[in-house]
C-alpha cells in the first residue's frame, strides 16, 4: 500500500519542486513528459544520458567530440528542458547574485538554472536506466541527509554499520517515514554523515560486489552522488529533495522533505 501523507510545500534556495503548489505531482508528471518526448527522437537511453550530460557543457567544447554529439539534439534538450522547468528554479538568479567570492568557488552552490534543468532530466534518466540493476543487487543501502530530519525533539540517532541509524524518535520526521519505508523494501537507510562519498563507495562495493545505492539529496549533490556510483560500477537511484534549505544554502539548517510516493514507486 503506498503511503498518503498531507505534504506542506517547502520553499528552497533556488529550487522548489511543488512550484506554485502544494504537491510535487506536477513536476514529477512534467519531467516524466519531457523524457518521453525526448526518447522518441532518441530511444537509446545512454545516448540520451550523454547529450543531457553534454548540454550542460560550452558549445566551443564539443568541436572535439563532433562525431558522438548530436548538436540538434542537444538544442532540444536545453529548449525543452527550460520552456517546462524555470518555474521550478526562480530562485537560482538571485541566489548567484548574493554569493561572495569565497562562495563562487563552490561547485554546487554555483550551479546554473540551466545545469538544474539538465540535473533534474539526469536524475529522471538515470533512475529509469538503473532501477533494474538497483533492485536485484544482493545488498541495497540509502543516504538521507540530516536536514530532512524534526528538529524539533533532539534528534536520538546512533552509529550504524556504516552511517547514523534513525531510531524513529517521532512520526512526522521524514527520516523515520523514509527509514521505514526503505527497510519495508530490504533496503539499509542510514543518515549521511560522512562527507568523503567515493572513499566510502569504494569501501562498500569492496565489501558487496553486487551492492547499489539510493540517494536523497538536493539535485546538484544527488546527480553527483549518482555520477560517482556509476563511475565506481555502483548502480544508483534518487529522489530529490522537495526543496534545498540546509545550511551550505541557508543561513541555518531548515527542514526539508521529499515524496515518499515517489520513492515507493522507484523501489518497489
Amino acid at each position: 500500500m503506498m503511503i498518503r501523507l498531507k505534504y506542506r510545500a517547502v520553499t528552497g534556495k533556488t529550487y522548489t519542486l511543488s512550484g506554485d503548489d502544494v504537491s510535487t505531482d506536477r513536476y514529477y508528471s512534467t519531467i516524466r513528459a519531457i523524457l518521453n518526448n525526448l526518447l522518441l527522437v532518441c530511444p537509446d537511453k545512454m545516448t540520451l544520458l550523454l547529450h543531457i550530460q553534454e548540454a550542460g557543457i560550452r558549445r566551443h567544447s564539443f568541436k572535439k567530440r563532433s562525431d558522438l554529439i548530436d548538436l540538434k539534439l542537444i538544442s532540444l534538450i536545453r529548449k525543452a528542458a527550460h520552456e517546462a522547468l524555470s518555474t521550478y528554479t526562480r530562485g537560482v538568479k538571485e541566489h548567484l547574485r548574493s554569493l561572495s567570492l569565497s562562495q563562487r568557488l563552490d561547485e554546487t552552490l554555483r550551479t546554473e538554472e540551466k545545469q538544474y534543468h539538465l540535473y533534474m532530466l539526469e536524475i529522471e534518466l538515470v533512475n529509469r536506466i538503473y532501477k533494474e540493476a538497483f533492485k536485484k543487487s544482493e545488498y541495497r543501502f540509502a543516504l538521507l541527509p540530516p536536514c530532512l530530519r524534526d528538529f524539533r525533539p533532539e534528534c536520538h540517532s546512533v552509529a550504524g554499520d556504516i552511517e547514523a541509524v534513525c531510531m524513529g524518535c517521532t512520526e512526522e520526521c521524514f527520516i523515520n517515514l523514509g527509514s521505514l519505508l526503505l527497510k519495508k523494501y530490504g533496503i539499509n537507510p542510514y543518515i549521511a554523515v560522512e562527507m568523503d562519498q567515493e572513499k566510502l563507495f569504494s569501501k562498500l562495493k569492496a565489501e558487496h560486489p553486487s551492492i547499489g545505492a539510493l540517494g536523497i539529496a538536493c539535485i546538484p549533490e544527488l546527480v553527483r552522488g549518482m555520477r560517482l556510483c556509476i563511475a565506481l560500477g555502483i548502480p544508483p537511484v534518487g529522489i530529490p529533495l522537495n526543496a534545498n534549505r540546509c545550511k551550505r544554502w541557508m543561513n541555518i539548517t531548515q527542514e526539508s522533505s521529499f515524496s515518499l510516493e515517489e520513492l515507493e514507486e522507484l523501489i518497489k
